[in-house]
């Protein structure tokens, strides 16, 4: 398998009559961040539900060198739902001790790997309060310190940082980027496109149940053939969308986000402006991952979608 930590190959899962994966192909590379997006209702959740072996497929491969270690590939994996499992009349600390033997970590280690997390979630404190008593977001910390409690070599991630604030966003998007330092391999599934700009290193987009974008986050954006150039500038730039390269324009105030034509050259536009215009600034950029995502699904953006059903 190369450098893949794991490898799905042409899986399909029909609930009755709906194909909800519909022949889902793509690699995740040892060491890296592989971001799973799609919008909801596209086939993510039951593909990572095929993966950890919640659900088998009814065709296609999934594998990986961890299924051929001797242990449970189970053991290997670090998983985090979407949906909360979590009992809510057990105690926080007795919670993780639970779940860490069930992945064959237990005694003296469970408890120094509970303690490391439950510290650096700031939830050591906390400890001994049922979770029922936590708020959504702590909650939600306290299922991702469960699912790497053990240590796993491969992180499935579903939603991670949903129900978080900001400060919390961050924590976990740092602890993420330290994971992936540490050697670890993380799959990401999210609905968050900008999070998915900052921290993965390839993207898979899933739209009906199958593959239609994939590749690193460079190429994926580069691969989009489309440029765009943001201006700030003093004088009337009404001009600015009517230039021959310039497909739409975004006008506020005194600056400017030109859209290139197919083909459009930078430097013509840059050279029509600027003998009309003094430039104050310009930046060529690619389109986001979100515009490339509303551009090959069409549709809402993912964090307006409605709930996924799969």
């Amino acid at each position: 398998m190369s450098d893949a930590m794991l490898r799905v190959s042409n899986v399909v899962k029909t609930f009755d009559r709906v194909k909800a994966v519909d022949g889902v192909s793509f690699e995740v590379r040892r060491g890296t961040i592989t971001g799973l997006l799609g919008r909801n209702g596209a086939g993510k959740t039951t593909t990572i539900r095929m993966i950890t072996g919640i659900l088998l497929p009814d065709s296609g491969a999934i594998e990986s060198p961890l299924a051929e270690s001797g242990r449970r590939f189970r053991d290997h994996i670090g998983y985090l739902p979407e949906e909360r499992g979590l009992y809510k009349q057990m105690q926080v600390l007795d919670h993780l001790l639970f779940l860490g033997e069930l992945k064959q970590c237990r005694g003296a280690k469970a408890l120094a790997a509970a303690e490391r997390w439950l510290r650096r979630f700031e939830l050591w404190e906390k400890r001994e309060a049922k979770i029922e008593e936590l708020s959504k977001g702590n909650q939600q910390k306290v299922q991702l310190a469960a699912a790497l409690l053990h240590d796993p070599e491969l992180i499935i991630l579903d939603e991670p940082q949903s129900g978080l604030d900001p400060v919390n966003m961050i924590l976990v998007r740092d602890l993420l980027r330290g994971l992936k330092e540490d050697g670890k391999t993380i799959l990401l599934s999210t609905h968050m496109m900008v999070e998915a700009e900052k921290l993965a290193d390839e993207i898979v987009v899933i739209h009906e149940g199958r593959t239609v974008l994939s590749g690193s986050v460079d190429e994926v954006r580069a691969s989009s053939g489309r440029k765009t150039l943001q201006l700030e500038f003093d004088g009337d730039g009404a001009f600015l969308g009517t230039l021959p390269h310039v497909a739409a324009a975004a006008l506020t105030n005194r600056t400017a986000e030109l859209t290139l034509a197919a083909g459009g050259n930078t430097q013509d536009v840059l050279h029509a402006a600027a003998a009309k215009l003094h430039i104050r600034r310009f930046e060529i950029a690619t389109p986001s991952l979100e515009d490339i995502f509303v551009e090959k699904v069409g549709g809402q953006t993912l964090g307006l979608a409605v709930p996924e059903a799969n």
